[in-house]
């Protein structure tokens, strides 16, 4: 199996996935593209999310020639989806657009994948072969019995060939499912097949609460692989909440470094300050700052300070009180309403 160690790489703008690159994140627009000042609005939400990629769909010439003022006002790679309209990729790259998404397979006949091809080669603009379980040709659905990923894998690679018969290798993949098991064996044997880097995810997920929990099981079984060297949890909401996703699933397996992981306590019957209320304030601050610790809220005194002294700083409440640990170490008590402030002062002077 190929391992994110092993792919090749693939440079899209300032940034290079692939080849044992970081797993990079990606989110995608819901604005209209044609409406720079939204569209750039919403893509520096993400950039201090934490958004690495983002992609805006380019329907028509207004969102292609948008591009380019878009990109003076961001500063991160900007992906153009792109949906049956070869002329429309064209556009985009001569805008500025740092990477393509296309299905090669609909966008019409062999002169327009020639004009794709050649126009990506002219600008070094990589592209994304995208794949979807709800688009996957008849043919494969009747060769598979169904919609299966023998067939996902069967026609990305199909895909992938019709770019590299034109002597283009600069290739990112994805192949994508609402179903969880159907996603997983689909990356698991595309990964066997090629050294192509590959953007993973589970498209459709759902809503933030149901996507998050699909895209949390899916995403890290592949990721646990070594599979995949970009990725994008795809939420029906606000797509920052899919930047903040993207990332615990990433730290959780070890794969990100930056900012904060806050633990909490599930609470119970010997809780006695408002310690729900409490967790989700500091999980909220701890967005804005990058130090790669651990942050405890505990919400009593028969296991909340022991659990804060494995983390780097912790609060651990008591009857209306709570107690700060730093490194293991009491620091000093007070009172339940001064916790989130004398936090945020430690998180504002740590390491100095």
């Amino acid at each position: 199996m190929v391992t994110r160690e092993h792919t090749r790489t693939v440079r899209i703008g300032n940034l290079t996935i692939g080849g044992g690159n970081p797993v990079a994140i990606q989110s995608m627009t819901n604005t209209r593209t044609s409406d720079v000042e939204a569209t750039a609005a919403q893509i520096l939400a993400l950039e201090e999310a934490g958004c690495d990629i983002v992609r805006c769909t380019v329907p028509d010439k207004e969102s292609a020639e948008a591009i380019a003022a878009i990109k003076e006002r961001i500063h991160i790679p900007l992906v153009a989806d792109i949906h049956f309209d070869y002329r429309m990729a064209i556009a985009a790259m001569e805008n500025g657009a740092d990477k393509i998404r296309i299905n090669p397979g609909n966008i019409g006949g062999e002169d327009r994948i020639d004009a794709v091809v050649e126009s990506a080669k002219r600008h070094h603009v990589p592209i994304r072969v995208g794949v979807n379980s709800g688009s996957l040709e008849l043919p494969l659905v009747d060769k598979y019995g169904g919609v299966t990923p023998e067939g996902l894998v069967e026609s990305a690679l199909d895909k992938v060939g019709m770019l590299e018969k034109r002597g283009f290798e600069d290739i990112v993949i994805s192949i994508k499912s609402s179903d969880v098991l159907t996603c997983v064996k689909a990356h698991e044997i595309l990964a066997q097949r090629t050294d192509y880097p590959l953007h993973v995810g589970i498209t459709e997920a759902g809503t933030v609460y149901g996507g998050n929990i699909k895209s949390s099981v899916g995403l890290g079984i592949i990721l646990y692989q070594g599979i995949g060297d970009t990725v994008r949890v795809s939420l029906t909401g606000d797509p920052v909440e899919e930047i903040r996703t993207a990332k615990l699933i990433l730290r959780d397996l070890g794969l990100y470094k930056h900012g904060i992981e806050v633990v909490s306590c599930p609470t119970c019957g010997r809780t006695r300050i408002d310690l729900i209320s409490l967790a989700g304030r500091v999980e909220e601050m701890v967005q804005h700052y990058s130090l790669d610790i651990k942050v405890a809220v505990m919400g009593c005194a028969v296991n909340g300070p022991g659990e804060a002294r494995e983390a780097d700083i912790g609060i651990a409440g008591g009857d209306g009180e709570g107690l700060l640990i730093k490194k293991g170490v009491i620091v000093k008590k007070v009172p339940e309403e001064a916790l989130l402030a004398v936090l945020k002062d430690e998180l504002d002077h740590w390491g100095a």
